[in-house]
């Protein structure tokens, strides 16, 4: 497989938008075709241009139906524990979430997730040690994923797009589920207290939440508080990346509609 410089790319892109034809850029920068081709649909898509006209599955390209209750979930998924790749052995971009070996149960939501917003292609799941990666493979994930980009998310800034806050802000609940899901866990607290003289101990349920990501955090953060969740912020060292839920109303609202990993 040929890789090509970022240099060479932009160069294209430069052609491209100015009115250069596929094969006129190809050949004059010693590229495939299909590459100069690509490079196109991905920065059209970027930019919030309709990236074709002849494939149907791209709800924002096309107005095919989008399951927003999926969406809503995947999107907490992937902002937790996703990664759109640009580049692979196929030459199309592909979304990847991986999901522990642990909870069998939250791989098949993510796995019915994903195929509920992307019927019409393939998705697989990819064995890895001590986990699994729920992938598929589209031409839109730049559509629909804008977030995506070079690096880490927390050394970029992740802002949800109107359209996709609208959903989120529809479907709330789905969202903080699949951040739950993917970057945080229920868990049991415990204490002592004396009474009557006796010490004894006791136990109760929290949610945790943990991600580097100001930006990420403040989703989560903000939706909680549309939905009435109360929450504080917990410090690890000079980083308060760790979200708490720990009140008792609170965890009752978070079991009723998020629940522990399974």
């Amino acid at each position: 497989m040929n890789f090509h410089s970022t240099d060479v790319r932009q160069r294209a892109l430069i052609m491209l938008r100015g009115g250069a034809k596929n094969a006129d850029v190809a050949r004059r920068l010693n590229v495939p075709t299909g590459t100069i081709g690509y490079w196109k649909h991905l920065d059209r898509a970027e930019r919030g241009e309709c990236p074709g006209k002849h494939d149907p599955s791209c709800p924002r390209c096309h107005g095919r139906v989008l399951d927003k209750l999926a969406y809503s979930y995947l999107l907490g998924l992937y902002l937790g524990d996703g990664h759109v790749s640009q580049y692979s052995q196929h030459r199309v971009p592909s979304l990847m979430i991986t999901c522990a070996d642990s909870w069998p149960g939250l791989i098949d939501d993510c796995e019915r997730a994903m195929r509920t917003v992307f019927p019409d292609n393939s998705v697989c799941r990819v064995r890895k040690t001590g986990c699994q990666n729920v992938k598929v493979y589209s031409k839109h994930l730049a559509c629909l994923f804008p977030q995506h980009g070079p690096g880490k998310k927390h050394d970029r800034r992740i802002a949800l797009a109107p359209w996709q806050q609208a959903i989120v802000d529809t479907h709330p609940w789905e969202f903080v589920r699949g951040l739950t899901h993917s970057d945080g866990c229920r868990v049991n607290n415990w204490t002592t207290r004396l009474v009557g003289g006796v010490r004894k101990r006791y136990e109760y349920p929290r949610y945790f939440f943990a991600n580097k990501s100001d930006d990420i955090r403040k989703l989560f953060t903000d939706t909680l508080d549309k939905v009435g969740v109360e929450w504080t912020t917990l410090a690890r060292g000079s980083d308060p990346f760790t979200i708490s839920v720990a009140r008792k109303a609170s965890v009752a609202l978070m079991d009723a509609h998020v629940g522990p990993k399974y």
